[in-house]
C-alpha cells in the first residue's frame, strides 16, 4: 500500500447492504470454507435485505448489528460488520475485503483499527472481539497486529452462517478517547 493512500472507514447504510449480500452469495465455495461459512446458512438475498431493513430501523441501542465500508482512495474494497451486539458493553467484529488481489496486502491492519475506534464510539462499547477461523491467516495477523489481544482457540460457530470450526478468539479493550 502507498503511504500516500487514503484509507476511509464510514458507516455502511442501508443503501449498501447489497454490498455484504453479495459478497457471500458471489463468493466461491473455497472462499467461503476459508471463512467458515456453509453457503446452505446463507439468507437468500431478498430474506437478508428484509432483515437489515428491520434492523436498520431499531434505534442503534437495539441494533443486532452494525456494519462499515472500507474504501481507499475513494473506492470500496471492503466492509467489516458487528453482531452479538451488547450495546454499552461488547460486539463481534468480521472483516471482508471484496477482491481477492487486494487481500494478504496490508489493508486490513489499518483498517481493522479504524474500525475498531467506530464500533467503540458508535456502539459504547468497552471490549470488542473478533473470532476468524484459525486457519485463515490474514485476519488473525492483521487482528494481532491491529492491537487486539489473543484469548484462546476453541470450536465454535461464530455466528449464524458459520458452519463449527477452529476459531481464534481475539479482544481490543476500549483504548482512551481524546
Amino acid at each position: 500500500m502507498a503511504p500516500e493512500a487514503k484509507l476511509v472507514v464510514r458507516e455502511m447504510p442501508l443503501a449498501e447492504v447489497d454490498l455484504r449480500i453479495n459478497y457471500f452469495h458471489d463468493s466461491s465455495d473455497e472462499h467461503l470454507r476459508t471463512l467458515g461459512v456453509d453457503r446452505a446458512r446463507l439468507l437468500t438475498p431478498e430474506a437478508w435485505r428484509s432483515f437489515y431493513e428491520v434492523d436498520y430501523a431499531r434505534p442503534m441501542e437495539e441494533r443486532e448489528s452494525y456494519s462499515v465500508v472500507w474504501e481507499l482512495d475513494g473506492q470500496t474494497v471492503g466492509f467489516s460488520s458487528t453482531d452479538r451486539i451488547v450495546f454499552g458493553q461488547e460486539a463481534f467484529m468480521h472483516l471482508h475485503i471484496l477482491e481477492p488481489t487486494r487481500r494478504q496486502k496490508g489493508l486490513g491492519v489499518e483498517f481493522v483499527r479504524m474500525s475498531a475506534e467506530t464500533y467503540f464510539r458508535a456502539l459504547q462499547l468497552q471490549r470488542l472481539y473478533s473470532e476468524p477461523n484459525a486457519f485463515n491467516t490474514a485476519p488473525n495477523r492483521a487482528l494481532q497486529h491491529a492491537g487486539f489481544r489473543y484469548l484462546f482457540t476453541h470450536e465454535a460457530q461464530p455466528s449464524a452462517i458459520n458452519f463449527m470450526q477452529v476459531t481464534t478468539r481475539w479482544v481490543m479493550d476500549r483504548p482512551p478517547f481524546p
